[in-house]
């Protein structure tokens, strides 16, 4: 216990795993977690719940627990007039949607830490993000909103009453206005409906710093993903959908956004050139960002893009792994109280390390100046300069700049370990950890380092032993499984890292338990009525609204996700309902993804799915023959195919009956490991050698091919 804490006793938050809530247990704040308890409190009470919604990486959390959380008199008033809730959005996303929404029904904009005050039925009258403990900003005291509040709560309680309906009303006919507009039949749908949303994108870029918008500038990993996608596919305006995403994707590298020395990616830029990130790293984009810089890699060949991806995963290996083999969630932005400190450098700092002559060298790479680029005269690492510029002005060769600023940054990370480092939020989510299980599954397929593959294979074999309770997923572990039900996240995120297990391993009991995985889905999830997938259970414990997930946030949503696995599964197994669910979905969300691509990119590549066809490749090989038909995968892998279903069948398995119908009549040419690749309901002529292999698939791709397989060009 620090000293801090000493001379203060635990509140009800010193029982609970989540990180975020025992950063809490010490406040002098009578905190609940959410349930029963303190729900049937402020009912038989009848006071108002405050509730507050954060997570452990969230510099503003921290502000407001400092000033406020921490301080004895703020407290009293929280403790003698509410009841007292804090909730980790990360263990609760149910939560943190449906009041999420309504802080920004009420006030337009919303984020963390989220502050709302609810009746004791739960529903919202007043939101807020971060209150100051006294008037500043331009924003008031956290004392005064709360006085307020009370005054209004006892003196004119028809008033709260008025906007807790109005409020509660309005978050409920979200889902039904959203129903009503999928009635008009869109303007644009096929091809023309995907190139629409293309072209939307692309007229939001931003061509001069690359990503989309202004600051804050965030990855949108789903908006990239679909340029790409739209990319491979040769649709219309393929040229500059790569070039848009390539741009994101090398200015991200570029910037300070990215970790130069230890490999990974921060939350965000707060600036429009990614210059200065807010520092939190999230298991999340470091799963879903290596993918887009593999496929980047597969357009172009560029080695720079495959570097990204094996410096963040070695990251993630070194700073994000349970021993037991799951994934922790976040790495906190502060350490020592001060944002960034971990990570930031000055001049003098680095000529501690490398000595005068060197450092100024690394000092001109990485754009480190007296003045810096950050608070206090620090700077945030980023490329100011390339190897071919210093080996100009040196006069050296670019490979022994190269194999200096290599060696430099080793030592420079060395030195950083030595400091205090940022707090990190060890519990393991079940659907971030899917994520990064198919990150790594997705990185052995095409890069080919066995690693990847032995750490796919390990984080699975932690979620069915440590988040399977019963055939059901629950949402994370630390120490032990919360009591908290998986969401839809975490069931669509885990059926398509089964999948993408199998592809990379080519066991088939991954495709299996992703078959079952998706049964339960549709089960706990499914929306009969209106097609689509709400975002909890249909056994969860009761909430004032039962929300859908469509939209893409940070993260893919799991609608979108879930589409994308139905259709690749229905093409394995032939399973009709696959196919009608998915139709049904895509049908029914037809008008926002007409009129919403931001928020509807992950929807959009499954009806590119849909609208386009997978391409299916089918390797015949005897089971004695299963290294080569592994390299024989390893060779396409080495081109971007979108919706690629890759499948290894032995001949007796191609001739039954009852075989998928894209396996029947696939047979072995003379003994050798054969290779059929169908798009629609036409297939290539059987192919065995690797030289007509790779003139297909560049056939497929619309170029000439830069290798395959286990080439030079798939390995670091």
């Amino acid at each position: 216990m620090s000293n801090e804490h000493a001379t203060r006793r635990p509140n009800r938050l010193i029982h609970e795993t989540s990180p975020y809530l025992l950063q809490h247990a010490y406040n002098p704040v009578d905190w609940y977690a959410w349930g029963s308890e303190a729900l049937e409190l402020a009912k038989r009470l009848g006071k108002p719940i405050l509730l507050s919604i954060g997570y452990s990486a969230c510099h503003w959390c921290h502000v407001m627990e400092r000033e406020s959380f921490e301080n004895d008199q703020i407290a009293a008033i929280m403790n003698e007039h509410f009841v007292n809730i804090k909730v980790d959005r990360e263990e609760r996303p149910d939560l943190d949607h449906v009041y999420q929404t309504a802080a920004q029904l009420l006030t337009g904009q919303g984020g963390w830490p989220l502050t709302l005050f609810l009746t004791p039925d739960q529903r919202p009258f007043y939101a807020g993000t971060y209150f100051p403990s006294e008037d500043r900003y331009g924003r008031p005291g956290f004392p005064r909103v709360l006085q307020s509040l009370i005054q209004t709560y006892h003196e004119d309680p028809d008033r709260i009453e008025r906007a807790a309906k109005q409020l509660t009303d309005a978050l409920r006919e979200v889902d039904r206005r959203e129903a009503d507009q999928r009635a008009v039949v869109p303007p644009e749908e096929g091809s023309a409906l995907l190139t629409k949303a293309a072209q939307w994108l692309l007229h939001h870029a931003d061509r001069e710093n690359g990503g989309f918008g202004t600051a804050p500038k965030f990855p949108n990993a789903s908006a990239i993903e679909y340029l790409l996608r739209v990319a491979a596919r040769g649709l219309d305006g393929a040229t500059e959908c790569r070039e848009v995403a390539e741009e994101a994707l090398t200015r991200m590298a570029q910037g300070g956004i990215y970790d130069h020395l230890g490999g990974g990616f921060h939350r965000y830029s707060v600036d429009e050139a990614w210059q200065v990130p807010h520092f939190e790293k999230m298991l999340y984009d470091n799963a879903l960002l290596p993918p887009l810089y593999l496929q980047a890699f597969q357009l172009s060949g560029e080695r720079r893009y495959a570097t990204v991806v094996h410096e963040t995963l070695r990251y993630v290996l070194r700073e994000m792994s349970h021993p037991e083999g799951g994934f922790y969630s976040t790495q906190d932005a502060d350490s020592e109280g001060e944002e960034g400190k971990f990570f930031v450098w000055r001049p003098k700092e680095i000529a501690e390390v490398l000595g005068t002559q060197e450092g100024q060298l690394l000092c001109e790479h990485f754009g480190v100046t007296e003045q810096g680029n950050f608070e206090g005269g620090a700077t945030v690492l980023h490329l100011a300069r390339t190897a071919d510029e210093l080996a100009e002005t040196y006069g050296e060769s670019v490979e022994n700049i190269e194999q200096f600023i290599a060696e430099a940054k080793a030592k420079l990370l060395a030195a950083r370990e030595q400091r205090v480092k940022p707090a990190r939020d060890e519990k393991v989510i079940a659907g971030w950890n899917a994520l990064m299980i198919s990150a790594f599954a997705r990185a052995y397929d095409v890069l080919r380092t066995p690693e990847y593959l032995n750490r796919a294979v390990e984080a699975a074999a932690f979620v069915e032993a440590r988040l399977v309770d019963r055939e059901r997923l629950r949402r994370s572990f630390k120490e032990k499984a919360s009591s908290n039900a998986g969401y839809l996240e975490d069931y669509a995120y885990w059926v398509a890292a089964l999948i993408d297990l199998y592809e990379a391993s080519l066991d088939r009991r991954y495709l299996e338990a992703a078959r079952h995985w998706m049964d339960v889905t549709l089960e706990l999830f499914y929306d009969e009525r209106s097609p689509g997938f709400f975002l909890v259970p249909k056994d969860q414990d009761t909430l004032i609204h039962r929300p859908k997930d469509w939209r893409d946030q940070s993260t893919p949503s799991g609608t979108g996700v879930a589409v994308q696995s139905l259709l690749r599964l229905h093409a394995t197994f032939g399973e009709p309902e696959y196919q009608k669910k998915a139709d049904a979905v895509l049908e029914s969300h037809r008008r926002q993804l007409d009129q919403n691509p931001w928020g509807t990119a992950s929807l959009l590549g499954a009806y590119d799915a849909a609208a386009n066809g997978a391409t299916e490749v089918v390797i015949v090989a005897q089971e004695s023959q299963h290294e080569e038909a592994a390299r024989t995968a390893a060779a396409v892998s080495a081109y971007l195919l979108p919706q690629r279903l890759l499948y290894v069948v032995t001949p007796e398995e191609a001739a039954q009956s009852d075989a998928p119908l894209v396996w029947q009549g696939k047979v072995q040419r003379e003994g050798a490991v054969t290779t059929y690749i169908c798009r629609g309901h036409e297939c290539s002529a059987p192919v065995t050698d690797r030289s007509e292999l790779k003139g297909l698939c560049e056939a497929l791709v619309g170029r000439e091919g830069d290798g395959f397989g286990d080439s030079e060009l798939s390995r670091k």
